[in-house]
């Protein structure tokens, strides 16, 4: 697999821009973008045979993967989707988890700084890790990228008061944006991961974009496989987040 991809993914909007592609957008949830009503996190269990858990636990590390539709598992069937296959992927390597998929396609950050709360509030209990995805829609959107680095800011913020540990994944600027904007875009996930000192996985779909196998025909989204296969290289991540070696 490649290691060299350098440019963000098209998420939520689903426009393939390094491809000069503009497709619709794909369904948000069922509230609207103006008045959003939070979605209830689900919790994804790994089907039997996925792997046992870590004897002597009695209770999962319980991880919320909050993101947009790179998370939520776009077009793909419930299990396939980021959420339940890490859940699976931590369960083989040893790790009692269970992984909340609390991704919403085209979400930007500030629409999800607006539900962290009530996210938050639908757990049976304090998270032991939230995964933070969100800002690339505010790039294929052209939004300033202060908006998206303070809105993360404000989430990072929120879960620190709250004690809870935070991981972030990153997203990277697509070709046809300004060297300066892009620059200042890409510049934010590592700044915050090192203010708030937060484990970074720089790049999302690092070894999966560009890779037609792996992505789904809008060019935009991970496959099956190429969920499979972030998983992969994000897992040791995961695990040092949660202090697991």
């Amino acid at each position: 697999m490649a290691e060299t991809e350098t440019h963000a993914p098209v998420e939520g909007t689903a426009h393939t821009e390094a491809a000069g592609h503009h497709e619709p957008s794909p369904s948000r949830s069922a509230s609207s973008s103006n008045a959003r009503v939070p979605v209830p996190a689900t919790i994804q269990s790994a089907p039997d045979g996925a792997g046992s858990l870590t004897p002597g636990l009695s209770e999962p590390k319980l991880v919320v993967a909050f993101g947009d539709s790179l998370f939520s598992g776009y077009r793909l069937p419930r299990t396939q989707g980021f959420a339940p296959v890490l859940e699976r992927a931590l369960i083989a390597d040893g790790v009692a988890a269970r992984v909340v998929n609390a991704g919403v396609a085209g979400e930007t950050s500030a629409e999800g700084l607006q539900r962290l709360d009530t996210v938050l509030a639908g757990l049976d209990r304090k998270p032991d890790l939230v995964i933070v995805g969100l800002g690339a829609n505010d790039m294929l959107n052209r939004y300033d990228p202060d908006t998206p680095r303070a809105n993360l800011e404000a989430i990072l913020a929120a879960l620190k008061d709250r004690g809870i540990p935070a991981m972030l994944t990153g997203s990277l600027s697509v070709p046809d944006r300004k060297k300066a904007y892009a620059a200042s875009f890409d510049s934010i996930y590592p700044r915050l991961a090192l203010k708030y000192d937060v484990p970074l996985y720089p790049f999302f779909l690092q070894g999966v974009l560009y890779h037609s196998d792996l992505m789904l025909p809008d060019g935009a989204h991970p496959s099956a496989q190429g969920v499979a296969e972030i998983v992969r290289r994000i897992l040791p991540t995961v695990k040092s987040a949660l202090a697991i070696q």
